[in-house]
Parts: structure tokens; C-alpha cells; sequence
């Protein structure tokens, strides 16, 4: 089960998952895993979207299709990578950093994902929701 924080400008989210680290950092990482879970139960990405640079300063993007239609093309500049524990990644139209952090774990890993100078629009339950979403469409991505 995910559990999603909001603390001021902050969304942390915890979740348990039955692979390992390696694993988890493979779906982050790879067009394929990436288009598998981003996203959530509220929008579904197709893998031709999908680009990954894999380095620091290189980008990953890709489009989210909402079910009224809505295309929204999200792009991500790495900061840090640390195979296979830690990324981090900047949103750098509002400055929104995100912390992924895998720790191997009885069964699988522990992942933490924190999001830290969420523009105000973000500091919501919905996006609290969003991510746990995300991370629950993540688990059931891994069982497969």
C-alpha cells in the first residue's frame, strides 16, 4: 500500500515493492517502464512518447493522455543518478524536484519518492492521490 504526505511545499510518498531495486530502477529509467506506469488510473502514456537521456543534465520526457482527450507533454531534467538507488530529477518549468530513492528490502524494495518546491497548484489531496496512483500503477507493473 502507498502512503502519500503532504507537508507545505512536500509530498512524500512510501510504498513496498516485490522487486527488486534493480528492477524498480529499470521501470524509471527505460521508455517501456516508464510508459508502463507514469500514468496512474488518471492518464495513460504510449511508449513511442517516451525519450530517455540518461544522464545528468539529459531529459526524459513524455505525454500523458487524459481520458477527455487532453495530450500534455511532462519533461524532466536529470540532477543525480546513483544505479539503482536514487534518481533525482528537476520539472524545470516550476522548479518542482523530485527524489526517488529505492532501498533493497525483505522481498523486494523500499521506495520513497519526494517532492520537494511543489508549485501551490500541487500542495493538494488530488495530487497526494495522483502520486499514489502513479505508485500503485508502479507495484502492479512489477508483479508482472
Amino acid at each position: 500500500m502507498t502512503r502519500a504526505r503532504l507537508d507545505g511545499d512536500e509530498l512524500i510518498a512510501r510504498r513496498r515493492l516485490a522487486a527488486e531495486p534493480g528492477r524498480v530502477w529499470a521501470a524509471f529509467t527505460t521508455p517501456a517502464g516508464i510508459a508502463a506506469f507514469w500514468g496512474g488510473a488518471h492518464a495513460w502514456v504510449p511508449p513511442e512518447s517516451v525519450t530517455v537521456d540518461l544522464r545528468p543534465d539529459g531529459e526524459f520526457a513524455l505525454d500523458t493522455h487524459a481520458p477527455t482527450g487532453a495530450i500534455r507533454r511532462l519533461r524532466f531534467v536529470y540532477v543525480r543518478l546513483v544505479a539503482p538507488h536514487e534518481l533525482v530529477f528537476d520539472e524545470p518549468v516550476t522548479g518542482l524536484r523530485t527524489t526517488v530513492t529505492i532501498t533493497p528490502a525483505a522481498g523486494g524494495s523500499d521506495l520513497t519518492v519526494h517532492q520537494r518546491r511543489l508549485p501551490p497548484e500541487l500542495r493538494t489531496t488530488q495530487a497526494a492521490d495522483g502520486l499514489t496512483s502513479i505508485l500503485d500503477a508502479l507495484a502492479a507493473h512489477l508483479q508482472h
